[in-house]
C-alpha cells in the first residue's frame, strides 16, 4: 500500500499542452499541496484519487500551463485600470480632448486628470502651442498628465508645467527633453520626452493623499487582470519602492495570485523614486515566497519614435534641420555597463537591459561577452526589446546565454509601428523583430507584453497570434511585418510559458506542467491548436489556477452580463 498522500485535485479528460519537452502532451494531471504530482493518461491519474480528492473532468477542453509575462509594468498598468482616464492608442487628438473634457466634469477643480495611453502617432503631431491650449481648455485648468504608448513620454498641460516649475527658459534635464514649438518662438508644448517625464510623475506623486492605499489597489488590480488573461507569473520591468511595499502588503494578506519577479532600476527612471543600491536593499527587505527581487534594470536607450534609440545606421532625415548621419546615442558606455554586470555576479543578481536599437543591443552583447569571459556563466541577462538586430549579433544571444525579451504587442494592433516607420529606414523596419532567426539560433525567446505600453491590457492572445502570423488581427490591415519570422504555434506557446519562466529565474518553479512544479494552469474556451491562426486573438480564459487554487473564473462575469 502506497504511503503517498492522495492528490487534492485531479484534472481528467483534457487536451493538456505541458510545455515539457520530454512529454509535451497529456490527458490528465494531479495536484497535491499546490504542486503538480503526476501527469499522464486519464485512467492512470484517476486511479490516484482518494476519498477527499476533487476530480474535474473537462470534456476535452484545452489546458495550458499558466502563462508567463516576461515584461510588464504592474504599477503603471494597475493604476491605469483602477484610477485613470482610459484612452485608446488609436484615439485622435480630437477624441482625446473630448474624453479629457468629459472626465474633468467628474472631478474637483484641482484634481488631476491622469490617463493613457496616447498613441505615438498623436504624440508625433501635438508638439505645438495650439494643442497645448486645446488641452488646457478641455481640462478646465485641472493638472493633466497623459502617458504615451511607449511609457517613455508624457503630454501635460500648462497647469502641470507650472506645478513642475518649468518655463520656456528652463534647460532640458539630462536624459530628457521639453518639446518646444519653434514656430512660436520656442514656447513649451507640454510634450515631455524620457527623463523629463519623471519630473511630471514626481509632481503627481506628491499630490496623492494616501499613496500607500492607492498603490495597493493598483497592484491588486494588476494581478487580478493578469489572472483574467491566464497569466500566473510576471516580471515587473521596473519595480520601484512603492511596488515592493504594496506587494508585501498583498503577500501578508494572502492576496498574491502570481509569481512576481522584480527589476530594480540602477539609475533614475521614468517613474520617480529611489534607485540604485538603496532600492536594491529595499527590494531584498521585501523578498517573500511569491515576490522575488532578483533583477536589476538598466535602460540603455529610449525609443525610436523620438529618435532616442541607439542605431547602427542613420535615422530617416527629414530635411536640412536634421543631421543625415544621426544614429542616436546610448545612455551608457561600455566600461560603466561592464562594471554594472560585474556587480550582478558579485551580488547574485540578474539584469534586464532595455535596448531598443541594434547599436544598444550590440553594446549589451559586447559587455556580456567580456564579463562571461572573466567570470563564467553566472547571472541571467535579458535584452528588451530586441526590435532591431544586426545579422552578426543574432547568434550571439545563444552563444552568450542572453535572453531576447521580445514584445510582439508592439507590432500590432497598436500604432507604434506607424510612428517608427517615420524615423527608421524602411529596410531596417522590414527586417525587424527577428524571432524565428533567434529561435533557430538556439536563443531562449521570451515574450513580454510591456503592459501598459502599446495596448491598455496585457492580453497575451494578441501577442501569441502575432508571433505566429506577423499580421494585424484587424482583417482590414493586410500587411505583414517581416513574415519570414513567423513561428509555429508550439514555438510561440513556449515563448509565453516555459521560456519567460526560465528567463526570470523561475524555471524550477513554474512555466510547465511537470511533477514538482507549481500547479499553475489555465482552461481555455477553444482549442487554439485546431482553429485558424488568425482567430487565436479571440481566445478567452475560462479558469486560472495558481498553486492549485482557482484565482479566476469567467463564469460569474458571463452570468452578470446576461
Amino acid at each position: 500500500m502506497s504511503s503517498t498522500p492522495a492528490p487534492d485535485l485531479i484534472v481528467l479528460d483534457a487536451k493538456v499542452f505541458t510545455a515539457n519537452p520530454d512529454r509535451p502532451w497529456a490527458e490528465a494531471f494531479a495536484v497535491a499541496g499546490g504542486r503538480i504530482s503526476a501527469v499522464g493518461a486519464s485512467a492512470d491519474i484517476q486511479a490516484l484519487a482518494g476519498p477527499a480528492t476533487h476530480v474535474e473532468s473537462l470534456g476535452g477542453q484545452v489546458v495550458l500551463p499558466g502563462l508567463s509575462d516576461g515584461h510588464a509594468h504592474l504599477g503603471l498598468g494597475g493604476s491605469m485600470l483602477a484610477w485613470e482616464l482610459p484612452l485608446q492608442p488609436t484615439d485622435t487628438k480630437e477624441i482625446i480632448f473630448g474624453k479629457v473634457r468629459d472626465w474633468a466634469q467628474k472631478l474637483g477643480p484641482e484634481e488631476w486628470i491622469v490617463g493613457g495611453i496616447v498613441g505615438s502617432t498623436v504624440m508625433d503631431v501635438v508638439g505645438n502651442v495650439e494643442d497645448l491650449a486645446a488641452l488646457d481648455e478641455a481640462s478646465g485648468g485641472r493638472p493633466v498628465l497623459l502617458r504615451d504608448d511607449s511609457m517613455h513620454n508624457r503630454w501635460v498641460n500648462s497647469t502641470t508645467l507650472q506645478l513642475m516649475g518649468i518655463t520656456a527658459d528652463s534647460p532640458d534635464p539630462e536624459g530628457g527633453h521639453y518639446v518646444r514649438d519653434a514656430a512660436a518662438g520656442g514656447a513649451l508644448t507640454g510634450v515631455l520626452h524620457e527623463i523629463a517625464s519623471a519630473e511630471a510623475e514626481a509632481v503627481l506623486s506628491a499630490s496623492l493623499t494616501d499613496p500607500a492605499a492607492r498603490h495597493r489597489t493598483s497592484l491588486a488590480t494588476a494581478l487580478s487582470t493578469l489572472n483574467s488573461y491566464g497569466i500566473t507569473s510576471v516580471q515587473d520591468a521596473a519595480t520601484m519602492e512603492y511596488s515592493w511595499k504594496a506587494l508585501a502588503d498583498l503577500e501578508s494578506a494572502g492576496e498574491i495570485t502570481a509569481w512576481v519577479v522584480g527589476s530594480m532600476p540602477v539609475r533614475p527612471f521614468l517613474e520617480t523614486g529611489t534607485v540604485g543600491d538603496e532600492l536594491l536593499g529595499i527590494g531584498e527587505a521585501h523578498r517573500s515566497e511569491h515576490v522575488r527581487p532578483d533583477f536589476i534594470k538598466v535602460v540603455l536607450d529610449g525609443v525610436p519614435m523620438t529618435r532616442t534609440t541607439a542605431m547602427l545606421r542613420p535615422y530617416v532625415c527629414h530635411g536640412r534641420h536634421e543631421d543625415p548621419e544621426f544614429r542616436g546615442e546610448p545612455y551608457w558606455n561600455h566600461d560603466d555597463l561592464v562594471e554594472t554586470l560585474r556587480m550582478c555576479y558579485d551580488r547574485g543578481l540578474n539584469a534586464k537591459l532595455h535596448a531598443t536599437g541594434d547599436a544598444s543591443a550590440r553594446l549589451v552583447l559586447d559587455a556580456v561577452e567580456q564579463v562571461r569571459k572573466e567570470r563564467g556563466p553566472g547571472p541571467i541577462f535579458q535584452i528588451a526589446h530586441v526590435e532591431f538586430l544586426d545579422d552578426a549579433d543574432v547568434p550571439r544571444f545563444a552563444e552568450l546565454n542572453v535572453v531576447p525579451d521580445a514584445s510582439p504587442y508592439i507590432w500590432y494592433p497598436g500604432v507604434i509601428q506607424e510612428s517608427i516607420a517615420q524615423q527608421i529606414p524602411a529596410e531596417t523596419v522590414d527586417s525587424s523583430w527577428r524571432t524565428r532567426d533567434l529561435v533557430e539560433a538556439g536563443a531562449l525567446l521570451a515574450a513580454g507584453s510591456d503592459w501598459p505600453c502599446a495596448l491598455p491590457t496585457p492580453d497575451p492572445w494578441i501577442g501569441l497570434e502575432t508571433l505566429v502570423t506577423r499580421e494585424n488581427p484587424d482583417p482590414e490591415v493586410t500587411t505583414a511585418l517581416n513574415p519570414s519570422q513567423r513561428l509555429e504555434l508550439e514555438q510561440a506557446l513556449l515563448a509565453f510559458t516555459r521560456n519567460p519562466a526560465q528567463a526570470m529565474g523561475l524555471g524550477g518553479v513554474t512555466g510547465s506542467l511537470v511533477p514538482g512544479l507549481s500547479a499553475d494552469f489555465i482552461v481555455l474556451d477553444r482549442d487554439i491548436f485546431s482553429i485558424p491562426a488568425n482567430e487565436i486573438h479571440r481566445t478567452r480564459v475560462q479558469r486560472t489556477f495558481f498553486a492549485g487554487t482557482e484565482v479566476y473564473n469567467a463564469a460569474p462575469v458571463e452570468a452578470t452580463a446576461q
